[in-house]
């Protein structure tokens, strides 16, 4: 890219992107879907040491709308990592049906839906990886995430390309000017895919 682009957090900070976010599709239809069953909230989703305060300031509220006590929303395992803004995350945990805040009796993320239920803005309390999902970053890369790769991701190959599904939230974290270079190279990209 032109020059790195800082969160609006200050980390990460993207320098780099790889193409495959605008050549590869899935069903970026998540209230619609009706075949995955959340699979990709099996394992829980990174989370910002500074995400983690912002969860916990609500903690009282989440436990009563989740049912879920604090003790069990996070793995307790802290990784150093300076792509994330408090320069490190844990996980969130899991339990029989995957995330530990996945709705029980139904689809979807909890903290999401406190959030829209609360008139709270869900960035400020929904890890921004989910939110990205299923684009990611890593040492200054924007790249499809693990689940694109290893194509364990179900709904691979049925929609739209990652970059659509994610352009409003990288957009909200990253700026316009990151969405005009990323339309830019969506371009070229796709004009050099054309046989």
């Amino acid at each position: 890219m032109r020059k790195p682009y800082p969160n609006r957090y200050g980390k990460p900070i993207l320098a780099r992107v790889d193409t495959d976010i605008f050549l590869k599709t899935y069903f970026s239809h998540c209230l619609k879907c009706t075949f995955c069953c959340d699979a990709c909230c099996s394992h829980g989703v990174d989370t910002a040491f500074d995400e983690v305060r912002r969860i916990e300031n609500y903690a009282g509220a989440l436990e009563e709308y989740t049912s879920v006590f604090r003790e069990h929303w996070f793995t307790g395992t802290s990784l150093e990592d300076d792509d994330f803004p408090g320069r490190g995350n844990t996980r969130t945990g899991t339990n029989h049906k995957g995330c530990i805040f996945l709705n029980p009796k139904g689809r979807g993320c909890m903290i999401h839906s406190f959030c829209l239920e609360n008139t709270i803005d869900y960035h400020d309390l929904k890890p921004m990886v989910s939110c990205l999902f299923p684009v990611t970053f890593g040492e200054g890369l924007l790249l499809p995430a693990t689940e694109v790769d290893d194509k364990t991701l179900l709904c691979l190959g049925k929609g739209s390309s990652l970059y659509a599904g994610a352009r409003g939230e990288l957009q909200y974290y990253f700026g316009q000017e990151l969405i005009s270079e990323l339309d830019a190279l969506e371009a070229l990209s796709l004009a050099d895919s054309i046989p």
